[in-house]
């Protein structure tokens, strides 16, 4: 059962990068994150008019979440993940992580 997400808000650096950006993002980035114990599923939603951010939503299993904070803190330190394509860094992503608190069905 999904016990959190990791939320973040990013974006192509220009018009230019964003094939490369988007590339990077769904064929590199989401996998090395995937291999990060803990994070078990991810999706990405872009605006719906088609201006802003891009959200990626990584769901997390673990009963201690800020122990997979601190892990994917260590792993960018290290230099453990590909170098970012296309992706604007000013002003950086925005990386969020919440804890479940309910759930719901229709």
């Amino acid at each position: 059962m999904v016990k959190g997400i990791l939320l973040v808000e990013s974006e192509p650096r220009s018009a230019e990068d964003a094939d490369a950006y988007h590339r990077w993002y769904d064929e590199i980035h989401m996998k090395e994150m995937l291999g990060i114990e803990g994070l078990v599923a991810a999706r990405r939603f872009a605006p719906v008019t088609g201006e802003g951010v891009f959200v990626a939503v990584y769901e997390i299993e673990a009963d201690d979440i800020a122990h997979v904070q601190a892990r994917l803190a260590e792993i960018t330190k290290a230099g453990g993940f590909s170098a970012p394509v296309g992706l604007r860094t000013d002003p950086p992503p925005t990386v969020r992580f919440y804890r479940d608190i309910s759930a719901h069905t229709a």
